[in-house]
């Protein structure tokens, strides 16, 4: 009875130590999985969701200030200013 009660206390132990061990294992892996993902998706020239949203409220922002623009109705159209005459090039001395 005593070695029957020695195998499995040591059956039980290797167990126990086993399922520690692909415990560990299975985190390592998480983590190793985790790391690529986000290698491979910031080389993808993702946003962040914080650059997403500012940028989101500066849109909003912006076709509101059209809207009231449009709302103010035409304004007067300014004339175009004429270009600057062209400088004419130094002759170059004969000689």
């Amino acid at each position: 009875m005593q070695s029957q009660k020695k195998f499995f206390e040591d059956l039980a132990k290797a167990l126990n130590g086993a399922a520690g061990t692909f415990s560990g294992m299975a985190r390592e892996a998480q983590g190793a999985a985790r790391e690529r993902a986000r290698e491979f998706i910031g080389g993808m020239d993702f946003v962040s969701r914080d650059e997403f949203e500012t940028l989101k409220d500066m849109l909003a922002q912006a076709r509101s200030d059209i809207a009231a623009l449009k709302a103010a109705g035409p304004t007067k159209a300014v004339p175009k200013a004429k270009p600057a005459p062209k400088a004419a090039a130094p002759k170059k001395p004969k000689g």
